[in-house]
C-alpha cells in the first residue's frame, strides 16, 4: 500500500507522542518535530506507511536517545491483557464456532497500537468485536487453508495483542511459527515481549531480524526470509502487516481492525470494521 499526504499528520503525532510518553522537555519535542519534518519533507509517496515510519522512529529514538520509549506502555498492556486471558480462552472455548470466535479475539486485540492511540477499552473492545460483522470475512477461505498447509507462519504485531493471538494459535491445529520483530519500534512485539505474554510455550518464536514496522522484507533477516518464502500459510496481524504485504498474494490473510482512515479506505471498509482478508482477494 503507498503513502498517502493524509498520512504525514500521523507521523508528525506519533513522534510528538512518543517524545512526551518518555517525559522530553519542550525544547526536545520541537528539535524532534524539526527532524521529523525535514524527513517527511525529503520522502517519496511510492513508499509504504511502514517504510516512511520506519525512518521516523529511526530519528525518534535516536534524537531522545530512547531504544526503547513504549517500553512501559507495552509491559502494561501484556499485564492488562494477561488479566483477561482467562476470560478470553473460556469464550473460545465454550463458542459454537471456536475458530471464529478465536479469529475475532485474535482482531479484538489490535485495538492495542500506540500508533493510533494510547488510549482503549480492552473488554470493552472484545465484547464489541465478538458480536459486531465482519467488515471482510473470508473466513471459509481460512478454513480451507489450514486444511491443507503442514504449518503456519503467524506475524506478530503488538505487544499485548500477542495474548489476544493465543486463543487462536491453539486452534489452528498446525505447527506455529510466531514472528516477531528484532528491535523496538512503537508498541510492536519483540521477542522480550511474546515471551511475557506466554508464547514461547507453545510456538516456535522467530525475529524478523527488523526494526521497522510491518513485515518490510528487504529489511528482515535471511532465515525469516526463507522461513517466508516455504510458508504455505502466513497470517498477520495489524494496519502495518497489511500495508507492506497487501499484494503478497493469497496465502496471506490479514486479520486487523480498520482504526486508520487511510487503510480503510484501501481495504474499502469502514472506519472500525474487522477484517479478516485473504490476500489477492477484493
Amino acid at each position: 500500500m503507498r503513502t498517502y499526504l493524509d498520512c504525514y499528520p500521523c507521523f508528525i503525532r506519533q513522534a510528538l507522542e512518543a517524545a512526551r510518553w518518555i517525559g522530553a522537555d519542550e525544547a526536545a519535542q520541537k528539535l524532534l518535530l524539526d527532524r521529523v519534518l525535514k524527513l517527511l519533507g525529503k520522502v517519496e509517496l511510492s513508499s509504504t506507511p511502514p517504510q516512511i515510519g520506519d525512518r521516523v522512529h529511526r530519528l525518534v529514538r535516536e534524537s531522545l536517545g530512547d531504544g526503547d520509549p513504549y517500553r512501559s506502555f507495552k509491559q502494561d498492556a501484556t499485564r492488562e491483557a494477561l488479566d483477561l486471558y482467562p476470560r478470553m480462552e473460556a469464550l473460545a472455548a465454550e463458542a459454537a464456532d471456536p475458530l471464529e470466535a478465536a479469529v475475532r479475539l485474535s482482531i479484538a486485540g489490535n485495538i492495542i497500537d500506540a500508533g493510533f492511540s494510547h488510549r482503549y477499552d480492552l473488554w470493552g473492545t472484545v465484547e464489541r468485536v465478538m458480536s459486531q460483522p465482519f467488515a471482510v470475512e473470508h473466513l471459509a477461505a481460512l478454513r480451507g487453508a489450514l486444511a491443507g498447509a503442514r504449518s503456519a507462519l503467524y506475524l506478530a504485531d503488538n505487544a499485548g495483542e500477542t495474548v489476544f493471538d493465543r486463543p487462536l494459535i491453539q486452534r489452528l491445529g498446525l505447527p506455529v511459527i510466531y514472528a516477531v520483530k528484532g528491535g523496538p519500534v512503537l508498541n510492536d512485539a519483540t521477542m522480550e515481549d511474546a515471551r511475557a505474554a506466554g508464547l514461547e510455550a507453545g510456538v516456535r518464536l522467530l525475529s524478523t531480524g527488523s526494526d521497522a514496522p510491518g513485515t518490510i522484507l528487504e529489511r528482515c533477516s535471511q532465515e525469516f526470509r526463507e522461513v517466508y518464502g516455504r510458508s504455505e500459510l502466513v497470517i498477520a496481524k495489524g494496519q502495518a502487516n497489511y500495508e507492506t504485504l497487501s499484494e503478497e498474494g493469497p496465502r496471506v490473510f490479514f486479520l486487523l481492525q480498520a482504526k486508520c482512515p487511510i487503510v480503510a479506505r484501501d481495504l474499502e471498509v469502514e472506519v472500525g470494521g474487522i477484517v479478516l482478508r485473504q490476500g489477492g482477494r477484493e
